[in-house]
This record gives C-alpha cells, structure tokens and sequence, in this order.
C-alpha cells in the first residue's frame, strides 16, 4: 500500500532537513529513485575537520540510503595545486572508514566538454570575451544595491567573441589579457550573476593535463555542470554556496536538456572554538614554521588528527553528534575531544609510564628479588586480558607524586605517609634525599608485604593509587606533550589582531627520558595507550628502535573545562 501523508510525517519527524529531502525526493520517485552525492576537494592543502565532517555527511547519506557518492577533485587552479595534496585526500578518505564510487574523478576530465560548452553560450549571445583588467571588472560590478555598469565589449559581435576566445585556448595572449564572461544581468542584486567570469587565462602546467590548456575554468562554471555530468543527484554544500545556486542552476538551464538537475543543499560549515579552519591560514602556520607541518598533531588537519592518536570512529561520532544545521555556530573543540576520549576510554590498553621520574627505594624489599604483577589491560573490555609488569626494590614514581609538606588533602606521598602501588604493595615514605640545591633526588620507603593482591592485608584501605615503572626493567622515551595551539576561542576572530598573536606558548612540550613499563618495547606507531593516570597517547612515527616518541592525544580529564581549573 502506499505510504500515507501521516506515516510519512511520523518518518520524516526524526530526520536532519537533508534526510527529509532525500526522502521526499525518494518518496515522489526523484531521479528515478537515485541517491548520488560527491565530496568535491581542492587539491591544493590538506582537509581539516571541516572537511572531515563534510566527508562524513555525504558518504554516509550515500550509505543510508544505498546510493553512491562520487569522489571529485575541484583541479582548476593548477597554481595551488599538487598530486601530494591528492594523495593525502585519497589517504584522509579511506582512514575516515570511507571509500568513493568507481574511481577518483576530476573537474579536468571535463576540460573539453566545458569548453565546447562556452562556445555554445558565446554562439547563443550569452556569453563575451572582455578584455579590461580584472580590477576594472570588479569596479563596474558595484553594489548590490546599485547596478553594475556594462563592460564596453558586453555587445561584442558574436564571431569575434567566438574568434577570440579560440585564440585564448591557442596561447595567443599573455595571462590576464582577457577573460570570458557570462551576459546574465549587470542589475541583480546577486553580484554572482553580474556576468560572471567564466574563463582566465593562466600558462601554467597543470598536474594532470600538463601543457594541454592555458584556459582554466573558474569554480562557479565547472562545478555545477561538473556535477550535471556525473549524474549527481544531491549536491551538499556549505551555506557560503547558497548565493552561487540561481548562477549555477542559470547555467544548466541554458545547456541542458530534459528535466534533471543535480539539486543543490546547504548546510552550515564546522567552526570549531580554539582552531582556525582557513586553509590559507593553515597553510601561513605551516609556512612560517609555527608548526611541523600539515600533519603536525597540533593541527586541525585530519593527517594532524591522525598522528596525535584520534581514530577514525571517534571523529564520526563527533560528526554525528554535531549533526547537520542550517545556521552557523561554533561548536566548542572540548566535544571532539571528549568523542576520542569516549573512544580511547573503550579500546586503549593500560600502561604504567613515569614522564618526570623520581626513584624509591623499598628498604625492606629484598634486593635482587623480581616480582611480575598480574594488571589488567583495559577494565573497559572484557576480551582485552592481562599483562605481567616486573616489579623490584626500586621503582620510578612522578616526581609530583611527592611532597616534603604535604597539605591535608594531598593524597599522595609524604614523610610517614601511605599509598598504594597500583597492582602490588602499599609502602610508607621513612626518608628522603636531597642534592646540594635541595631537589629530591631518592625517598626511602618499606612495603607492607601483606598487602599484594591475595594477602592477608590486600584489603587494607589508602587513600593514594600510585602508577610506577620498576628502575632495572624501564624503558626510555621521549613523550610530546600537545595542547591547544590557540589561547583565544576565536582567533580569526580579531580585526585588529593578527590570528597567530594568539599562538599558544605551551602548545607543545617535550620531554626526554621518561620511563615506560617493557612491554612498550614492541610498541610500534599509530599504537594507542591510555598512560595511566596522566592521560591517551599514541606511538608517533617518528619512533625508531629502542628511540619510542609518544604523543599525547588528550588527557584524562578536559584541562580547559571551567570546573577542572
């Protein structure tokens, strides 16, 4: 039976506005019933977060719905462009969890039916060879409150136009001596349709079609008959593209025949709090070497994302947390950080790992005597089983582990006081050493040898759990402390201040020598570890042997949050 009005609203209710499009398209047997979105990069930097989100919406549209969704590179600027940046779009995709229809598509494997395209519109009057320089241009296209004024060759005869514009693809002219314009309407008020350039000069190699053309398309022409070609059902895009849809579909109208037409929706971009998602910005950090590189962890870039330690799913839960909206917002960096906690939380194994370390000696322990402690690997996952840790007579604890006067409610080691040694003793502070500048350099300390997990004083109750790495079985790294890279919630957000006078001093800290338990020995990069009580890391690959680098992917607990301060 057909599906009535009432069951179609009740369906309808518990969808984002681009799922109830879809439905209703599906519903009134839209395009034959087809679902077929495409994620259009630049090739010309690495995808943000932005981008990974956009990512995320349309491949799983396509999957909702069991359609297809086209990769396409938007590879009509050859100046900014490189097979470098293809490759990592190509990698970001597929570690994302995503994978694309048939095969990686370009706009520039449509070069030459969008040439014969505008010499259809040049032939039909709709479309002119100008010859003023793009400042002149710009001048007479106004206000949108005000006209536009006509170029002088807007009436040019259509042979020459025609003539010209051939002479253009031929090399004959030099880069920025004429370009070819749409004849649209020199009055709306949307400056998109002020007779649009359509073509520009440019003698550069392209990455593709080397030497072939001189002529590139501007976006707003190849994008949307770009998307005509392939048969794309559901154009999705960001809300700055709102005001190019009457330029684009003014396009079609004029080239195409029948009644498809890719329909066009916009939702609102990703600006997330602490982060600037411009890529010339990114690509200014990058260039002024106020970071590694686009895939330095501090960066939004999802190749940063990666190498910090942040998995595939926790950034598509953090997309589908966020969902779709039709008004910008900024959504706070403290989310995407929780979702890979939340993740991390679930699947990373437990590891002891001292990162400042200071020794203890147990006085009473026997010497040369070697326990290996049962510890779980994770308590979050049944299935993740157990690991033995040596333990012995002296051990390395955080140095702010200890305090020579400790206040009332620190909870951790002191002159005469108690803690527990996660997984084997409780042991009592009985002295301490200093060197010739007062620093701590050892603390003495006896075990209760009843209290190792099955003894007669295992139930024993202290008020401090205490990580620790036994001294003769340690293992040393170098562990990269990231932080947010910005101080301000929004620095792009300041007229009168440059974005990186924001830049936060203390975005990274490395530190050299910390103590890690032997079992991270095999560890190899890209493995992720919760290090207990200090937070998630993940083996960096710049990692060689018996040369570990870790990198902090978050802490346990959000430092920025107001009721962590």
């Amino acid at each position: 039976m057909p599906e009535s009005e009432n069951e179609k609203s009740r369906k309808l209710s518990g969808l984002n506005f681009i799922e109830a499009i879809i439905e209703e398209d599906l519903y009134n047997n839209k395009n034959q019933g087809r679902v077929h979105l495409r994620f259009p990069p630049e090739p010309n930097g690495y995808l943000h977060i932005g981008h990974a989100k956009s990512i995320c919406l349309n491949f799983g549209l396509a999957k909702t719905y069991n359609g297809l969704c086209n990769l396409r590179f938007d590879d009509t600027n050859p100046e900014k462009e490189d097979v470098e940046y293809v490759d990592s779009i190509m990698e970001d995709i597929r570690w994302l969890g995503f994978e694309w229809y048939d095969k990686a598509y370009y706009a520039s494997d449509y070069f030459e039916q969008l040439y014969q395209w505008a010499e259809k519109l040049i032939t039909a009057g709709k479309a002119y060879v100008d010859e003023q320089p793009q400042e002149m241009i710009s001048e007479q296209r106004g206000v949108p409150t005000r006209p536009g004024t006509e170029s002088p060759f807007r009436n040019r005869p259509v042979e020459e136009s025609l003539d010209l514009f051939r002479r253009m693809r031929a090399g004959e002219f030099t880069n920025g001596a004429m370009v070819l314009r749409a004849k649209i309407d020199m009055a709306s008020p949307n400056m998109h349709m002020r007779d649009p350039i359509m073509y520009r000069i440019l003698h550069h190699h392209h990455h593709r079609t080397g030497d072939n053309w001189c002529i590139y398309p501007m976006y707003d022409w190849a994008h949307g008959q770009s998307d005509f070609i392939e048969g794309i059902t559901h154009s999705v895009c960001t809300l700055e593209f709102e005001i190019h849809r009457p330029l684009y579909d003014w396009f079609l109208d004029q080239l195409a025949e029948g009644s498809y037409r890719p329909r066009q929706i916009e939702f609102a971009r990703l600006n997330l709090s602490y982060t600037v998602m411009s890529k010339r910005k990114l690509l200014e950090l990058v260039n002024e070497g106020h970071v590694n590189g686009w895939d330095d962890p501090r960066m939004p870039t999802i190749s940063g994302l990666r190498r910090r330690g942040y998995t595939p799913l926790s950034i598509r839960n953090f997309a589908d947390r966020i969902g779709v909206a039709k008004r910008d917002n900024v959504i706070d960096v403290g989310l995407l950080e929780f979702s890979v906690r939340e993740h991390l939380n679930q699947v990373a194994p437990r590891v002891f790992a001292v990162l400042d370390p200071l020794k203890v000696i147990i006085t009473n322990y026997p010497e040369g005597k070697v326990e290996e402690m049962e510890l779980q690997n994770n308590p979050e996952d049944p299935d993740a089983g157990s690991r033995k840790v040596a333990f012995s007579r002296e051990i390395y604890i955080e140095r702010d582990d200890f305090l020579e006067e400790p206040p009332k409610k620190f909870f951790r080691l002191g002159p005469g006081r108690e803690v527990r040694l996660k997984g084997a003793y409780i042991v009592k502070c009985e002295g301490f050493e200093k060197d010739e500048n007062g620093r701590i350099t050892e603390i003495y300390c006896t075990y209760d040898p009843s209290t190792k997990s099955g003894g007669s004083g295992a139930g024993r109750k202290v008020k401090g759990t205490l990580h620790w790495v036994s001294v003769a079985h340690a293992i040393e790294a170098e562990v990269r402390l990231y932080d947010r890279l910005f101080l301000d919630e929004d620095p792009a957000g300041h007229e009168d201040k440059d974005f990186k006078s924001f830049i936060n001093p203390d975005s990274l800290k490395i530190l050299q020598h910390c103590k890690l338990e032997q079992s991270l020995e095999t560890a190899t990069a890209g493995g992720q570890f919760q290090l207990q009580r200090l937070g998630y890391f993940c083996v960096d690959k710049d990692s060689r042997e018996k040369q570990l680098v870790f990198n902090r992917t978050v802490p346990l607990r959000d430092p920025w949050s107001k009721k962590n301060r």
